[in-house]
């Protein structure tokens, strides 16, 4: 991989695995906390992962409970890391 490249490799890779960790985190706070809890904390989590959520509930089905929909969406970030990586690898060997 050419040095001029990496980053654009590794942004998108370091957001996703941001996103990926935020919604973890979001699941296990959700057993300490109510869903309307005041705390910072917790709020902070649900707004940064709440747009992930929307795009998630939209390729999951209706019944999915959402602590559940947290886990998928959780490895949904993982899949597009790899793929990310995948086709980064792919292009630097063709």
């Amino acid at each position: 991989m050419e040095p001029q490249l990496s980053w654009v490799v590794q942004i998108p890779n370091y957001v996703l695995a941001a996103l990926m960790y935020t919604l973890l985190a979001r699941f296990v706070l959700s057993f300490l906390f109510a869903p309307d809890s005041p705390n910072y904390i917790f709020r902070a989590f649900v707004r940064l992962t709440d747009p992930v959520l929307a795009v998630v509930r939209v390729i999951t089905p209706a019944a999915v409970p959402p602590l559940i929909l947290l886990i998928f969406a959780a490895i949904w970030m993982l899949f597009l890391r790899i793929v990310l990586v995948v086709a980064v690898v792919g292009a630097a060997q063709a």
